[in-house]
């Protein structure tokens, strides 16, 4: 979603025209990772994270084209709503020192925004769904004014026939009919990304869809939406109805979704390319002039900007990703499973055990992923979402176990194992993985936070929930980690 388009309609022939330039693409990159030189010398991980906007009471504020005028940041651009932002660290080598200097570069940029935003009565807040949005700030007028959303909304909309329902049961329940993708604005990642050669990407890959559930269980932060508590992560039902192109007759026949868990564990980056082209058609047919053969040819990269761009609008929960910088290609694994916040401290917190899980998982002599059933993988998904640290979750030689007890016992020691082979620096591995550690003892996460202190404050749901939400922000900017927060 991230790539600027024009306003514009498609025609038959451009979808056409798309498919098969999409199809050359995928032929030139099947040559590429035959035989082109991917960038691996030293694989960069970075970090982009989704950010709400709020006026002083907690309400949500529609003025993000303001606010980023007040910021005046490059690294901070526009997202689905008008009361989003995101902002996009640059990358970092993990050897370096890497997750502290993320860390720093975090807070550093958010304190500077946070002032600068507060010219106009606005607060940046780091949560996986506001708890004070209503049905009211989720219509197509709240979009923000770039034309990529307003044609991505009308090309999903023009694929489903009909408006959308929205149905979650959790806590409580909720059911919405919506005629925009609206809603989807309201999830807001903290999103991982780790360079790879194509060679170890499907290590990589499949490991990173292993303990999907297990942290999207940990890092939890979203239980709240219209004032019903749902899921402990309700980010994660929301967005996979919010974005769907297909109306109930195609769910029945098997069609798969655009926002997608997937269905098998992969030999090859090719294999997520291939299904992309093979399974859904495009949203956005944007036909560029490059020739990506004659470019090969000429012995240069090519970006393959329609495959790329396909790709965006395929919302897998670990998503490829292909790029070019300064010419040459680098693949990477994009992780989009965590919510943000609460606090920065959380953040790099949850991305240390990713990193450094992910890498011992990937280099195993006999991988996770051959022991257990992808449909496994997936159903600790659904379940981490749905309960958050109190998930039981499967893993092999253990079976069904509460999510802390498999992080204390068995994944904690892995996950400090593969930050030492990234070359993390012993002091920064220690404390943020103490804060997973110490997440897991108290079984206090975000969402775990957020419903004890809703409840505890005064008044009806929509005051306490606009109480605890201002309680938080205060919080958020302390960078105590969640754990350490004390409820009213």
């Amino acid at each position: 979603m991230g790539r600027d388009v024009e306003a514009q309609t498609f025609s038959r022939e451009d979808r056409t025209r798309y498919r098969d330039k999409v199809r050359r693409n995928l032929d030139v990159f099947t040559r590429m990772l035959r035989g082109s030189t991917f960038d691996t010398d030293a694989p960069l991980t970075g970090l982009e994270i989704e950010l709400n906007l709020v006026d002083g009471a907690g309400d949500p504020v529609m003025r993000n084209a303001r606010v980023l005028n007040e910021i005046a940041n490059p690294d901070f651009v526009t997202e689905l709503g008008q009361f989003n932002i995101e902002i996009n660290v640059p990358p970092r080598r993990l050897a370096e020192r890497g997750l502290t200097g993320f860390e720093e570069a975090v807070r550093a940029s958010l304190n500077s925004a946070e002032q600068r935003a507060n010219a106009i009565d606005t607060h940046l807040v780091m949560i996986g769904i506001l708890p004070t949005l209503t049905e009211a700030h989720l219509t197509y007028d709240s979009l923000s004014a770039n034309p990529r959303y307003a044609l991505l909304n009308d090309q999903i909309f023009a694929a489903r026939g009909e408006d959308m329902l929205i149905e979650i049961d959790g806590a409580e329940r909720l059911e919405i009919k919506c005629d925009s993708i609206a809603p989807e604005a309201a999830c807001t990642s903290a999103q991982l990304h780790v360079q790879v050669s194509p060679e170890d990407f499907a290590g990589y890959w499949n490991a990173a869809q292993s303990i999907a559930g297990i942290q999207v269980a940990l890092g939890a932060n979203a239980p709240f939406l219209f004032g019903r508590q749902l899921w402990r992560e309700t980010r994660i039902p929301l967005f996979e109805q919010a974005t769907d192109t297909r109306a109930e007759e195609l769910k029945s026949q098997g069609v798969r979704p655009r926002v997608w868990f997937g269905e098998r564990w992969i030999t090859s980056i090719f294999d997520l390319f291939e299904e992309n082209v093979r399974y859904f058609p495009a949203l956005l047919p944007i036909v560029e002039p490059e020739d990506p053969d004659q470019v090969l040819e000429r012995g240069e990269t090519p970006r393959l900007p329609e495959l790329t761009l396909h790709n965006g609008t395929i919302y897998r929960w670990n998503r490829p990703v292909y790029a070019v910088v300064d010419g040459k290609p680098h693949v990477r694994v994009e992780n989009r499973v965590l919510p943000a916040g609460p606090t920065v401290a959380d953040v790099m917190a949850n991305a240390a055990f990713y990193f450094g899980l992910v890498r011992v998982l990937a280099e195993q002599d006999r991988p996770v992923w051959t022991q257990m059933s992808f449909n496994a993988a997936e159903e600790n998904f659904h379940n981490g979402a749905r309960y958050g640290i109190e998930a039981p979750i499967y893993w092999p030689g253990l079976g069904t176990v509460p999510v802390t007890e498999l992080v204390l016992r068995r994944l904690l020691p892995l996950a400090a194992q593969g930050l030492d082979e990234w070359g993390a620096d012993p002091a920064e591995r220690d404390r943020l993985l103490g804060i997973i550690e110490r997440r897991c003892i108290t079984s206090r996460n975000g969402a775990a936070w957020q419903v004890i202190a809703a409840t505890d404050y005064p008044g009806g749901k929509p005051d306490a929930l606009r109480a605890m939400l201002c309680d938080y922000r205060d919080r958020m900017h302390t960078n105590d980690p969640v754990h350490e927060w004390p409820t009213p």
